[in-house]
């Protein structure tokens, strides 16, 4: 079996529907996924513009598309359709992720964003400042704006490829600085390259807004009424002379994330059940409903629009605009052109420095700043992946530029494609020739990680393999019928043996009853088991016999590992045992797990798939993590 095929197979679980909220790795998923379907994309529109049938280009985009209802109508030609008009459902996407990492993730602590904020600030300022100093006074000033904003998708996707799994960390600041970079950009947008503005059109767009924030309180019809409302809203944002795109953003900031709440699920699962003893077309249609009405409006706008984004407007966005008809009279004048040299220069040296000084200033104890979630080489490393300038800045100078000067703008936001990731490969393997002890001192100064785990490991009370002073905790939330939980048990065995003392591995019970009829009951005979000293073996017996779970069964496991069977069955008959399993559940509930297996490392929550080679990456660096710790709380002062 190959590592891919291996990770998928340790990747399956069974939901429990308690919280489905897409955490931000599957955002960077599809993210880094889309970069290359976007690179396609931009290299096409590059062998298009250039080839015998180059008109065809300028040809298409340029044609005119007009939707007119009596006497009033929009009309464009087709790349502003796709500028405007397609490109406000990838800031609508950006826009939600934000929300939903402000509500439930890492930035639910508002004081982590001090850092990626200020970090994002300086990572536009200095490339700014570099641009204007190669083009203040000519004919280039006003495109400045075409040196700010990071590419989300090709930035991610670099990270993706030349980085560990385990940098999750630098992944979410990054995805954390491009939202701010974004909604800045649509700010300068909206500002700055602006130059009619229809205050009748900017009220009607502002009341539309408004009217979308009150249906959040609507009964069901709001669904339907709040697309209507956004519609409206992208209409009256094209009238008013400001890019509409900025609409997409607003209506993600404003749409909510939150777990399901209990009673939702419950009625979920009541209709269900009731259309599966009575498939009739009306029962049908209330299951459906129960199910999406328990879930956010943000998670399922989500995971509607995402890969659409991702795999299809943007690339279609890269074809439209990226097609520049490269000549030798174009590259010799790009080369000295200070348009092309402030856009390049600016990312390449500007956001990597701007980045790693301003999160340096915002840090300092001075101004009371947290500390960085990143050690110094890697916002260096993490500023040069944010080099890549491509789809804001390619708006903006389509906004700010034409003919000659739009060509050299647009070549150097190209050449930040290749040249911003081989900068950043530099700089990682910079990093990793450090000394060691180096580095440990960096790390030791970064920001803690936010605990997902709601209980803390309680070894009076939980059942615990392994060292009680391993510097890695594995907290596993498990159903004894789940066969995904079966599987990982071979992983857990492999990791207490490959980590020997530096790990111990706890499991709580998360019995599945809607999926899973017989795991409250093995759950609590495996409780009714460790009151007579044989939990692990009893917990090994029932994940190795997960189909037959009946009374009868659990009474021939105790017999085999010698208990008293008759003392087993009584307890887990009077639900001895019922209490102890509950509070398991609780714990589940407030630390948001969505399914079995789930997994927590040192209290934080590890995500995605659960194989060997995944889990030794993700404790490895838990260890060194808590290494580095153990070593600073020994140093003197």
């Amino acid at each position: 079996m190959d590592s891919d095929t291996e990770t998928a197979a340790y990747a399956g679980r069974t939901a429990w529907a308690r919280n489905l909220a897409a955490p931000v790795r599957d955002f960077l998923g599809t993210e880094t996924g889309g970069a290359s379907v976007l690179l396609a994309g931009a290299i096409l529109a590059l062998v298009w513009a250039n080839s015998p049938w180059s008109h065809s280009y300028e040809s298409l985009w340029t044609t005119k598309l007009a939707i007119t209802i009596g006497d009033a109508g929009i009309s464009a030609d087709l790349r502003h359709w796709v500028n405007e008009g397609l490109m406000t459902f990838f800031f609508l996407v950006v826009g939600l992720e934000a929300k939903r990492e402000l509500d439930l993730g890492e930035l639910r602590d508002r004081q982590r964003l001090t850092i990626p904020v200020f970090a994002a600030l300086g990572g536009m300022t200095v490339p700014v400042l570099i641009y204007l100093a190669f083009n203040a006074g000519g004919a280039g000033a006003h495109g400045w704006g075409a040196a700010m904003s990071t590419d989300t998708a090709f930035a991610l996707g670099a990270l993706a490829l030349l980085t560990p799994r385990s940098a999750t960390r630098l992944r979410v600041f990054l995805l954390t600085l491009a939202v701010v970079d974004d909604l800045s950009a649509l700010l300068v947008i909206a500002t700055v390259y602006t130059t009619h503005v229809s205050v009748i059109a900017l009220a009607v767009a502002v009341l539309l807004f408004v009217a979308l924030l009150a249906l959040r309180y609507a009964p069901e019809w709001r669904r339907p009424a709040s697309g209507v409302v956004a519609v409206g809203l992208w209409v009256a944002m094209f009238k008013s002379g400001i890019d509409p795109v900025i609409s997409g953003l607003a209506v993600g900031l404003a749409t909510s994330a939150y777990p399901p709440s209990r009673d939702d699920l419950e009625r979920a699962t009541v209709l269900a059940r009731s259309f599966r003893e009575q498939p009739t077309p009306e029962l049908a249609r209330s299951a459906q409903q129960g199910v999406i009405s328990a879930i956010s409006p943000n998670e399922r706008l989500q995971y509607t629009l995402h890969p659409w984004t991702s795999y299809v407007i943007v690339p279609l966005f890269a074809l439209a605009n990226a097609g520049v008809h490269v000549t030798g009279a174009l590259i010799s004048d790009a080369a000295s052109s200070p348009i092309t040299l402030g856009i390049l220069i600016g990312y390449l040296i500007g956001k990597p420095v701007g980045i790693a000084s301003a999160s340096w200033i915002a840090s300092r104890r001075a101004f009371h700043g947290p500390r960085s979630p990143l050690s110094p080489p890697l916002l260096a490393a993490g500023g040069a992946f944010a080099g890549i300038g491509f789809t804001v800045s390619l708006l903006i100078s389509s906004l700010a530029f034409s003919g000659t000067h739009l060509a050299e703008a647009k070549l150097g936001a190209l050449l930040t494609v290749p040249l911003a990731p081989l900068l950043g490969w530099i700089v990682l393997r910079v990093v990793k020739r450090l000394p060691a002890s180096v580095r440990a001192r960096q790390l030791a100064g970064t920001a803690e990680d936010i605990i997902d785990l709601a209980v803390e490991v309680d070894p009076e009370r939980d059942h615990v393999r392994g060292p009680e002073d391993a510097l890695v905790t594995l907290v596993e939330y498990g159903d004894f019928e789940c066969p995904y939980c079966g599987q990982a048990e071979q992983v857990i065995r492999e990791l207490l043996t490959s980590f020997d003392d530096d790990l111990r591995y706890v499991w709580r019970h998360l019995p599945l009853n809607d999926v899973h009829p017989t795991a409250q009951l093995a759950a609590e005979a495996s409780e009714a088991a460790g009151a007579q000293g044989e939990f692990w073996e009893a917990h090994d017996s029932l994940l190795a016999h997960q189909g037959d779970l009946r009374p009868g069964h659990l009474a021939d496991y105790a017999n085999e590992l010698g208990l008293d069977s008759e003392r087993l069955l009584d307890e887990v008959r009077r639900r001895v045992y019922a209490p102890r399993v509950s509070e398991d559940v609780a714990s589940a509930d407030e630390s948001g797990v969505s399914g079995t297996p789930s997994f927590f490392v040192n209290g934080r929550r590890h995500y995605g798939a659960y194989d060997i080679a995944t889990l030794t990456d993700t404790v490895t660096a838990a260890r060194r993590r808590a290494q580095v710790a153990s070593a600073s709380s020994r140093v003197p002062g």
